[in-house]
Formats: C-alpha cells, sequence, structure tokens
C-alpha cells in the first residue's frame, strides 16, 4: 500500500437533520483522515435519487441532491431567519422521505430571501443547469411520474422548448437555485479536503436511470421505442448476487448514433464530473468492452447476450478532450480477457476484494491478491457483506483457515478485524481503501446494499456520531501510513 482511504458516502456522516450533509460533520470527517494520515475520501454518487433511493438510478448525471445540502450552512449565510432545529439527530438509519419532507421547507425559505449574483448567473448559464431544472418542475406538474407518463407537450420540450407556465418557471428557478447552492456547498468542502492533502474519489455509474434529464433531454443516445420506453435494458446474468441476474432497467446506449456526435454525452458527463472529483471511478466498466443486453419484456436478466462496446474509441475521446483525467475502473466479477487488456491499455487501476480473494467457492485461494501495484485494495465495497459479516458468516472450519493464514503471513496481534484489516494495508496495491463500516467493525446493520433488491434498508446507514470513527482511526493510523 503507497496511500490509505476511507470508503464513506456523504448520506453516511453523522449531522443535525437524519442524513450526511455539506456541513459541519464533513469538514470534521475530512479533519479525522487528515490527522490520521489518509489520503483518499472515497463517496457514493451524489446526484438525486430516484426509484428506490439508489444512487445508481438518479435523475440526472450532473446535478447534486439538494438533500446533501446544509440547512445550517444556509442559516450561516444569512439565508434562513433562524437555526433549523435537529431532526432524527441519533438516528442510524436514513428515512429519505422524512427527510425531504423536513429540509424542504427551510429550502424554499432560502431560496425566498436568495439575491442573484454574478456568479450565481454564470453557474445557471451552463446548459444542463437549465434543462435539469425544468425536468424537475415538469416533473412536479405531471404528479412525479416518470417523464415518458408525462403530457405529450411535456414529453416534447428538450426538442421545442416551448414557453413555461410562470408556476413551473418559478419551480425551475427553485430547481436552479438548489444546484448552485449545491456545487458551492461541495466545492468548498472538496478544496478542504484538498487543502488537507485529500483527493476526493467520486463514483460514476455506466449507465443513467429511465426517470433522467439526461435520457429525456437526449433521448437519440438510447434505444427507445416511440413512447420513450427503453427496447432493451443494463443488468447482468446470473452472478454471485443472484441466481435470475440483476435487471437494473437502465436504457442501453445507442452507440452508433454516439459515435456520430463525437461520443459528446460521455464528454460533457466524464468532464463536468471531474469538475468535482480528484478520482473518478467508473462502476460496471466491464461494459466499456461488453454490455449485457437485456430484451425490456424480459422479466428477469437470464434472457440477454453481450454486445461488443466502443471502449476505445470512447476513452481515447475522454483522454483527448479531459485534460489532468484520473480513471479508475470497477473491474469486478466475471470478465474476459479483453476487459483487461482494455483497462491496461489506459493503464487505469483496477480492483480487487478482499472478501472474494479469500474466498473462492469454500476454497480458499490466499495468493490471488498477485501483489499488482496498480490496483486498489478493498475489503469490501457497499455491495458486499461488511467485513465481519462476511467473517461471522463463515463455518467454523473456514473460520480457522483464515486465523491460520493471517498467522502465516505474521499477523498475529489482535482481533480478526484488526488482521484483516493490517493484511489488506500491508498489501502492494497502490491504494487500499476501507469502507468506514469496517473500520468500525460493523456487522449487517453496516451493509450499505444488497444488489439485485430495491428500498429499504438498502443506502440507509448512516453513524449517529464521530466519536466512534475518531477513536478507531486513531488506533490505525500507524498501519493506515506505513508503506508496503
Amino acid at each position: 500500500m503507497r496511500e490509505s482511504g476511507i470508503l464513506m458516502p456523504v448520506s453516511s456522516l453523522p449531522s443535525r437533520t437524519g442524513v450526511g450533509d455539506l456541513g459541519f460533520y464533513a469538514y470534521e470527517f475530512i479533519r479525522q483522515l487528515q490527522d490520521n494520515g489518509v489520503k483518499i475520501w472515497q463517496i457514493l454518487p451524489m446526484n438525486p435519487v430516484g426509484y428506490g433511493n439508489s444512487p445508481y438510478q438518479p435523475y440526472s448525471s450532473c446535478a447534486g441532491d439538494e438533500l446533501f445540502i446544509s440547512l445550517e450552512s444556509l442559516y450561516e449565510k444569512g439565508l434562513l431567519k433562524e437555526m433549523p432545529p435537529a431532526f432524527r439527530e441519533m438516528e442510524t438509519k436514513v428515512d429519505y422521505d422524512q427527510v425531504r419532507a423536513f429540509k424542504e421547507p427551510y429550502l424554499r425559505e432560502a431560496f425566498a430571501a436568495f439575491e442573484e449574483t454574478e456568479d450565481y448567473k454564470a453557474f445557471a448559464a451552463q446548459e444542463w443547469v437549465y434543462e435539469y431544472a425544468v425536468f424537475r418542475a415538469l416533473k412536479k406538474a405531471n404528479g412525479n411520474v416518470c417523464w415518458n407518463e408525462w403530457r405529450q407537450e411535456d414529453k416534447d420540450w428538450p426538442d421545442k422548448r416551448t414557453p413555461l407556465s410562470e408556476e413551473n418557471k418559478i419551480e425551475a428557478d427553485y430547481h436552479m437555485f438548489l444546484q448552485y447552492i449545491f456545487f458551492i456547498q461541495w466545492m468548498e468542502v472538496k478544496n478542504a479536503a484538498n487543502d488537507a492533502g485529500i483527493r476526493i474519489m467520486g463514483d460514476v455509474p455506466f449507465y443513467v436511470g429511465i426517470d433522467s434529464v439526461d435520457v429525456w433531454g437526449g433521448k437519440d443516445n438510447f434505444l427507445l421505442d416511440t413512447d420513450g420506453r427503453p427496447i432493451f435494458i443494463a443488468g447482468v446474468p446470473p452472478d454471485y448476487f443472484s441466481a435470475t441476474g440483476q435487471r437494473w432497467g437502465n436504457p442501453i446506449y445507442d452507440w452508433d448514433y454516439m459515435k456520430e456526435n463525437g461520443y459528446q454525452f460521455w464528454v460533457d458527463r466524464i468532464g463536468y464530473s471531474q469538475k468535482l472529483f480528484d478520482i473518478i471511478r467508473i462502476d460496471h466498466f466491464r461494459a466499456f468492452d461488453t454490455f449485457w443486453k437485456i430484451p425490456a419484456s424480459c422479466p428477469t436478466a437470464i434472457e440477454g447476450e453481450w454486445i461488443e462496446a466502443p471502449g476505445y474509441e470512447v476513452i481515447d475521446t475522454l483522454k483527448a478532450k479531459i485534460p489532468g483525467l484520473d480513471l479508475v475502473a470497477e473491474d469486478l466479477g466475471e470478465l474476459r480477457p479483453e476487459v483487461l487488456l482494455l483497462k491496461n491499455h489506459y493503464h487505469l487501476k483496477g480492483m480487487k476484494i478482499l472478501v472474494f480473494s479469500i474466498e473462492t467457492k469454500g476454497k480458499y485461494a490466499y495468493d490471488s491478491f498477485g501483489d499488482a501495484e496498480n490496483m486498489i485494495i478493498y475489503t469490501g465495497t457497499h455491495d458486499n457483506d461488511t467485513l465481519m459479516q462476511w467473517y461471522e458468516s463463515l463455518s467454523k472450519a473456514a473460520r480457522r483457515k483464515v486465523r491460520r493464514f493471517l498467522t502465516r503471513q505474521g499477523i498475529k496481534q489482535g482481533s480478526v478485524k484488526d488482521r484483516l484489516l493490517t493484511y489488506t494495508w500491508k498489501s502492494r496495491a497502490e491504494y487500499a481503501i476501507i469502507p468506514m463500516a469496517d473500520i468500525l467493525g460493523l456487522g449487517a446493520e453496516g451493509h450499505i446494499n444488497t444488489p439485485g433488491t430495491v428500498g429499504s434498508p438498502n443506502w440507509e446507514w448512516r453513524m449517529p456520531d464521530m466519536e466512534e470513527a475518531a477513536k478507531q482511526l486513531r488506533r490505525y493510523r500507524k498501519a493506515m501510513t506505513e508503506r508496503a
């Protein structure tokens, strides 16, 4: 390991309002990382969540979720008359609906008090900002159903740009304000992290959600029917997580159209992410090589076929048009060799997962890390059982094998958690990144998401305070800062 990192969703931070935000605790978390020698803070997507509160089914690739706006910061800026009271402050689960209902009156109060500045006007002049704001306004006017169920004139707005009603115009202005505030608050957090010597690793899903401004405003980029419904959808065939595969529901890209347009969709999307993050992790990177194409009529992901994608052309275009681009490839799962050739062609860091590397169908392949330096080692990701949840699920014999292996590696002191974390940090990988739940030694209560399932309790885990996190980070400071 050359640098250590922590995987911690913004939503999982403590706060006074029931969900992590871009206020006090974001800066406190940065201070804790700096004090303990951590160099990378990896987050999950912060885009506005849609179906099932999944950050991988957002309303926009560029917009930020207003859920993360700090009300305390709005008060300090004079946009709220009074400091909002605490709400679900010590809860260990995010109740998205309740938190949104609590925050919205304060956000609208701040909007009413806001006076436009030149900086705001420059931000709002970006094409994506206005289009997203109109999308949210028309979505509300249509009862918040998916855009392909809207009134026809609203479906067609991106092409015809018909004048908005006064009510919709005000609602669109409100969402442009929210995006400006989110951007300002996030960039202040990011700058604080960078000033502390910490880089932010953002997460960009390969696909976008059907109910998104990306699809509504760019229908030609996707394989849709005349009603705006996907003809084919994305997912993966049966795998470790699901016997029927994972049917994600995201629309499939029309790669021929994208090629004709110089892959501008990808340039715009990744280019904006480059402003927000220091490192960009591409979730489901393998789809740049081959993607699983499922007929939309199929109820599972069993039926489908692997289709080749123009990965080299796309990444060549991104590299040429976005200076300083630092991409990381999520290259997990069963891959054909061409995926790794694509990743290695661009010298992108890949990923290895401790719990997958140790266990292979009941047999233990302890050497499967391979000592490859151009990679990132994790104990797990947001989609895995936590480290201790995984360990406790093993048979007694399997647990003995794990402990014996650690002893043979010379790691004899401490709890099983301590020894597994130490083993990960001793790797020669360039980065070792540990989910915060594993630093805390949490079991199932720290599990973030179960692939193939939708809704609660996915994406809900959060820390009620920073006390235990600060204590555990101090305990591991030496291990996190030693170099392999």
